[in-house]
């Protein structure tokens, strides 16, 4: 994705959308490199992070609508069709643009990528649109269809929500997954948070105690963040760390932790302990690094690149006190501010990430203390990746017992474990639970 200094809002919210379409790059990280290497204004920047994941989040809605007006797409020239679902976002779900102008653009930018009469066929498109207005999902008879198209999801995850919510609660989730995201932070110091709360201009989190939140605003442009007095953390994710109920002396395994949030929050923690942070890659292990020091934690912080599956073949029995799997997971609770994730997993995903999340326990619990604890946490909501994981490791580590979790929330209470669906508090989706080894 080359970048001219000359380029617009719409141009570069086209490259990052034909990157992530057609290219397979993650949406997050092909946005902030291109914001970073351009020369837009803020406001430019915010138009462009808008464009993309708008257009993501609602790209099977726009693709359903779309459909009654393009008899074959897989004949249209690149770019047309990404600009149409582009164009289309701005005129169905941003209304302080005019539809003649976000049209105008859109001709405009066919006919710079390729020539006067693609720019034509967009503009017949549109205008088409623009008189007839959008067919209604309602009419569509089948019901995971209908709910697949009206929330921008696939057949697939509509149907596996259904089945494990049911049809009114899953209904809930699904249209929570189109509100707008908030930002959230964590404070490194309680005794601050009056004071950080005022001069951020936030309010406190509902379900975390450290976390502050707003509607809009960078969190990481304010001197707070500068100075290491916060960190940018999801609410839910901050629940994690405070599980281990740590008293500062221990030594701890984070056996997956790019990129450090929760590394950092269990560092906070420590006075003589440490936490030994795990990945597999070192530019992730960079960023924890970068964190901590930006938070003054690096002396309570080692970083390692290693598999967790492979833990136990590196450090001894009863190594550590306390252990952290955030298990790689489907993240279908992160789908809200990383919309993507809905075209990249499948059913067969959950599958497979099971027998991973159950590799990882079985090996990080060999080198558990007698009477230690492991907490296991996701960024997914379905019960294959989350109790089931447990009631499995349970079944073949008789020396292992769950221990029951408890928040003043009890909404988010399932079975002894913490389990927030993204429509309970506006936060991600989150999973947590506790495992002790028994004396």
């Amino acid at each position: 994705m080359a970048l001219s200094k000359q380029i617009t809002a719409r141009e570069l919210a086209l490259e990052i959308l034909e990157a992530v379409l057609e290219q397979g790059a993650y949406a997050n990280l092909a946005l902030n490199k291109a914001l970073n290497q351009s020369h837009l204004s803020n406001t430019d920047k915010a138009l462009v992070t808008e464009l993309v994941y708008g257009t993501l989040t609602r790209k099977i809605t726009l693709e359903w609508y779309l459909s009654s007006f393009i008899p074959d797409r897989d004949q249209l020239d690149s770019p047309v069709y990404p600009v149409l679902l582009l164009t289309l976002y701005q005129m169905l779900y941003l209304k302080k643009i005019p539809n003649r102008a976000a049209i105008h653009q859109a001709v405009d930018l066919v006919k710079k990528r390729l020539h006067s009469a693609a720019g034509g066929y967009v503009n017949a498109v549109l205008r088409k649109i623009q008189d007839q207005g959008v067919p209604d999902p309602a009419s569509i008879k089948r019901l995971n269809k209908r709910l697949s198209v009206t929330y921008s999801l696939p057949v697939w995850l509509v149907r596996d929500l259904i089945t494990e919510y049911g049809q009114e609660r899953a209904e809930a989730i699904m249209a929570s997954l189109l509100w707008r995201n908030r930002a959230s932070i964590r404070i490194q110091n309680l005794a601050e948070k009056a004071s950080l709360r005022d001069q951020l201009d936030a309010r406190d989190s509902e379900i975390s105690p450290y976390g502050l939140v707003k509607d809009h605003g960078p969190f990481a442009a304010s001197q707070a963040f500068k100075e290491g007095l916060v960190t940018i953390q999801d609410e839910s994710s901050q629940l994690v760390a405070p599980t281990l109920n740590l008293e500062g002396w221990e030594r701890v395994l984070d056996a997956c932790s790019a990129p450090g949030g929760k590394t950092t929050h269990i560092a906070s923690y420590l006075d003589k302990g440490q936490v030994v942070a795990l990945d597999l890659y070192d530019h992730k292990l960079a960023l924890i690094e970068e964190t901590a020091q930006r938070l003054g934690l690096t002396d309570r912080i080692k970083t390692q690149r290693l598999d967790a599956r492979a833990v136990h073949k590196v450090f001894p029995p009863r190594y550590f006190d306390k252990i952290l799997v955030d298990a790689p997971c489907s993240g279908i609770g992160l789908l809200r501010r990383k919309p993507d994730i809905r075209y990249r997993k499948n059913q067969e995903d959950l599958d497979q990430l099971q027998a991973v999340q159950l590799e990882i326990l079985d090996s990080v619990c060999q080198t558990l203390q007698e009477g230690g604890i492991i907490t296991y946490s996701t960024c997914t909501i379905f019960a294959k990746e989350n109790q089931e994981v447990i009631q499995k490791f349970l079944e073949g580590h008789p020396d292992f017992e769950q221990v029951p979790l408890i928040h003043p929330k009890t909404e988010m209470m399932v079975d002894g474990c913490l389990l927030i669906t993204p429509e309970l508090f506006g936060t991600d989706g989150f999973f947590i639970s506790q495992l002790r080894k028994k004396s």
